[in-house]
């Protein structure tokens, strides 16, 4: 591995979303050297506590010290429910800190005046519209979102029954947000849901956070 090849740290809150961001590094970032670090608990202890406690901010700020330890030049972090704690972690260093929601919802203030949220835990759609409303404050646009909390879907995948959680997705996303601009997606997983709908099943445009949050790795690094 040459010298010059940037490292990028991937830290995410669930194991099955490592194959999802390699495959998209391959694409994205092919210059780039990466490693992913888990930690399950983050999530865990969030949903537990039903907010971002004291303590898990500063086991991310722990873990982002970690990751730029090992060489990191960039650190990307891709739960979103604990993207507070990530802005606070990015203060203490150098090097990019990103939260892996961040690009998606520059774009949607960009593009949409009213803004789907669609989430199946609080904790992740709490923290995703207060980042839109700071984006859509920063850009000096004004728009509506209308939130979307699809509680049921979040045991169901948690007990193994996708089917389930996808048809009450498919659900929210054909009728609850019937009249949007613009779709976000607050959790990575949501993507497939929507790939599954048929052509012109939804008039919104739809966005999701990986792929979006792995090109603002790319122009952080300037590569």
């Amino acid at each position: 591995m040459s010298s010059n090849t940037p490292r990028l740290a991937l830290l995410h809150t669930s194991p099955s979303l490592t194959p999802l961001f390699t495959d998209l590094c391959r694409v994205h970032l092919p210059e780039a050297s990466i490693f992913h670090m888990v930690d399950e608990s983050l999530i865990q202890e969030t949903i537990r506590a039903g907010f971002l406690s004291k303590l898990t901010i500063r086991r991310v700020a722990a873990l982002v010290d970690s990751a730029v330890e090992a060489g990191a030049d960039a650190v990307l972090v891709t739960c979103s429910s604990i993207g507070v704690a990530v802005e606070l972690a990015a203060q203490r260093h150098d090097v990019p800190v990103l939260r892996v929601d961040d690009a998606m919802a520059i774009q949607a203030v960009s593009q949409a005046k009213i803004i789907g949220v669609l989430a199946t835990l609080r904790t992740t759609l709490e923290p995703t519209t207060d980042l839109i409303r700071r984006k859509a404050l920063a850009a000096h646009r004004e728009v509506k979102l209308v939130e979307c909390l699809c509680e049921d879907a979040f045991p169901a995948v948690m007990a193994g029954d996708t089917e389930t959680h996808d048809r009450l997705l498919r659900k929210s996303l054909m009728e609850d947000l019937c009249g949007v601009d613009t779709i976000v997606l607050s959790q990575a997983s949501m993507a497939r849901v929507v790939a599954s709908l048929p052509p012109g099943a939804l008039q919104a445009d739809v966005l999701s956070s990986p792929e979006l949050g792995v090109l603002s790795v790319r122009k952080a690094l300037k590569l």
